[in-house]
């Protein structure tokens, strides 16, 4: 994401007026940089609803800590996309945790569809990969689904699980090993 200089100057001293609570300010900042957060959430959460969470998150904090921005930090619009990017990752694993109080229900609910992975699978003929998928630990399948089926990086995986970047290389590398010697028997 390449931006101007001025655009970054222009950026930080909305970040000053939003420290000192101005509201007009902090509206100019929304404009400005809204459509860039949100389609940095979107691209992550592959959710329209939890990335308009996300962003609505992101600029509260904002607001809130306008005034703990540091040039050392980075440059304005990698910070505040940073608060954005990690709210995301925040929302991704509360919802995958613990499902809200509304959808309690659903988990009684038989749903007899096909979701993606197996539509996918099952187009490729690979009845014996969802076999060995299974046999995976739920770290390993997790890290090679997010990986391989939402295009997500190694740096993503780690923000997403909560986990140094070597250890998630780690379980894909065992992971991938494993499957290659399940489907081999």
């Amino acid at each position: 994401m390449v931006t101007s200089n001025s655009e970054q100057d222009d950026l930080m001293g909305l970040l000053i007026a939003v420290s000192r609570e101005d509201r007009l300010a902090f509206q100019r900042l929304y404009e400005k940089i809204s459509g860039r957060m949100f389609g940095l959430c979107l691209k992550l959460a592959s959710q329209r609803d939890l990335a308009e969470e996300a962003v609505q998150d992101a600029f509260v904090q904002i607001w809130h800590h306008a005034g703990e921005y540091h040039s050392e930090r980075g440059a304005p619009l990698s910070w505040m996309l940073t608060i954005a990017r990690y709210r995301t990752l925040d929302l991704m694993r509360n919802r995958k945790s613990r499902p809200t109080s509304g959808d309690a229900h659903l988990e009684r609910v038989a749903d007899e569809r096909d979701g993606p992975l197996d539509e996918s699978l099952r187009v490729a003929g690979s009845a014996e990969l969802r076999g060995c998928l299974d046999e995976l630990s739920e770290t390993q399948r997790d890290s090679i689904l997010l990986s391989y089926y939402r295009g997500f990086t190694h740096d993503e995986l780690s923000e997403a699980l909560s986990s140094p970047i070597g250890t998630v290389k780690s379980w894909i590398r065992r992971g991938l090993m494993a499957l290659k010697r399940c489907l081999e028997r």
